[in-house]
């Protein structure tokens, strides 16, 4: 059985994709898209490289890339994010990184918010179900399509792994789980309890990366005189950079980093707990997982200082891996 699980991101694209009883393959990519034609001048040679070439409803579009390649086209950063072509763009580049014709199951995950709207939930496995024309050449075929929280899909692969590591790191039914997935353009956590999510314990927060880097940017330009933009940002943590060149001047980005950090992840931590209060539930672990971990581990941790804050490795991947570790024990 050929199992894809897919987590589009408002910054990467993140695969996990193979067959059930075989090994699982991996990939990330920038989660820029726009229409071909809005690339002008970069469409060259060295540049095509690293494009993603797909079809979505016929339009040629290019997926895969930094949000800031495409000219006159803004990302989309609202919640009707998977009803945009973008979207669409790259959920198909995921398809043709895949290298599959037959998928006979594709697991994806929405906020929380989304996720417990089952009327959203139906939409989108209708949308992506069936076959899709994702180049001129070439089609695949969606045998059947599963949506969750996205935060479910981390704390699976974090089980998965804990599995295979020492006794004191896993979890076992009776451990009461908060699980905090830092995105770009929403932070959500889940309250799971004996296998189930507290859904009044669970919810999703706007002040994610996308925020916080934009908060940087402004407490550089407050100091330096320019504001570097969140996309010169993104790029920057994306590969693993510690300082940019801004008008000339080499810029250190953790103190700025740092200093956003605790002034919007502190807001967040209060939303949890607050809505921890709303059911009286006190988590026995916290399993933080997502690309913005590294900004919120501190607070979280501070938020609750008598709990265990853990991460599964490379934490971008975690929901990607864990949707397909769902996928293939349906």
């Amino acid at each position: 059985m050929n199992v894809v699980g897919i987590d589009v991101g408002y910054s990467n694209l993140k695969l996990a994709f193979g067959a059930a009883d075989g090994a699982m393959k991996t990939m990330v990519r920038p989660a820029g898209a726009a229409p071909a034609d809005r690339f002008g001048g970069r469409f060259d040679g060295r540049a095509q490289d690293d494009f993603l070439h797909v079809n979505v409803d016929g339009q040629p579009f290019i997926a895969g890339v930094s949000p800031d390649r495409a000219e006159m086209w803004e990302r989309s950063l609202h919640a009707d994010y998977a009803k945009t072509d973008s979207y669409k763009a790259l959920f198909n580049a995921g398809l043709l990184l895949s290298e599959m014709k037959e998928i006979d199951l594709l697991v994806t995950g929405l906020p929380v918010s989304q996720a417990q709207d089952a009327s959203i939930r139906t939409e989108l496995e209708k949308r992506f179900s069936g076959e899709h024309r994702i180049t001129a050449k070439r089609t695949v075929n969606v045998k059947k399509v599963m949506v969750v929280a996205q935060p479910i899909g981390g704390l699976f692969d974090y089980i998965n792994q804990a599995d295979h590591g020492p006794e004191e790191d896993k979890i076992t039914e009776e451990h009461r789980i908060l699980v905090v997935d830092p995105g770009f353009y929403s932070l959500d956590w889940v309250l799971v309890s004996h296998g189930q999510i507290q859904r009044q314990s669970s919810g999703t927060s706007v002040k994610a990366s996308s925020v916080l880097l934009e908060q940087a940017g402004i407490l550089i330009a407050e100091e330096h005189g320019s504001k570097p933009s969140v996309e010169l940002l993104e790029n920057a943590m994306r590969g693993g950079k510690t300082s940019i060149l801004l008008a000339g001047d080499r810029v250190d980005l953790a103190p700025y980093i740092q200093k956003a950090s605790e002034s919007l992840s502190s807001v967040t931590a209060t939303a949890i707990q607050k809505a921890l209060r709303v059911e009286n539930m006190s988590p026995d672990v916290i399993v933080l997982v997502g690309g913005g971990s590294g900004f919120f581990q501190k607070t979280i941790q501070d938020a609750f200082p008598r709990l265990k804050v853990v991460s599964p490795v490379n934490p971008v991947l975690a929901n990607a891996r864990g949707f397909w570790l769902l996928g293939a024990t349906s």
